[in-house]
């Protein structure tokens, strides 16, 4: 039976890979060989994990556009699991996009408290990385990570919605490379 499915915009059709045509290939030998796969317990949850990113996003200033550019139809961080949620307590991952001020500091850090474990920041923008333009201004924080720790910076003023979709990208490598199921 021919694959029916469409790209976006009606183009060709859309396929796998081969990569994953030649895994899918290798995993259906085996269970045809003996029945059962093994794999690792830690290779296993990564891969979930990287499949199934729930950002809290806290845009502060310019640079939530971008992000919320980079969740529309164009960009559509949905196709990589990245699944923006409502609520801290159901995220995993943490997206500060903007200056962030210090009467803003304690919110940003209740909300990574809330976040359950394994939980990732992802420091969006110039000013969010090190105050930016404002750097030397009485009233920002230079840089969220003084706050909370960050795992991905991605640069820009304000960052393109290409590069916040390459940022996490970045992030689920290093989520595939954590050797134990504790961070």
């Amino acid at each position: 039976m021919r694959d029916t499915s469409v790209a976006a915009g009606g183009a060709a059709p859309l396929s796998p890979g081969p990569q994953q045509d030649a895994l899918l290939a290798a995993v259906g030998q085996e269970i045809q060989d003996k029945g059962f796969v093994l794999a690792s317990v830690d290779k296993l949850v990564n891969w979930a994990r990287t499949g199934s990113l729930w950002p809290m996003t806290f845009g502060l200033a310019c640079c939530a556009l971008e992000m919320i550019h980079a969740y529309n139809s164009r960009y559509d961080l949905d196709r990589f699991g990245v699944v923006p949620r409502p609520s801290p307590r159901q995220s995993d991952l943490l997206i500060v996009a903007g200056t962030l001020c210090n009467k803003m500091a304690p919110a940003l850090r209740k909300v990574y408290d809330q976040m359950a474990e394994p939980r990732w920041v992802l420091s969006m923008g110039s000013c969010a990385n090190g105050g930016g333009y404002y750097h030397y201004s009485y009233s920002v924080v230079r840089g969220c990570d003084r706050i909370i720790p960050v795992d991905i910076y991605v640069p820009g003023c304000p960052p393109t919605a290409e590069a916040l979709v390459y940022g996490v990208l970045q992030l689920q490598k290093k989520i595939q490379r954590t050797g134990s199921l504790y961070r």
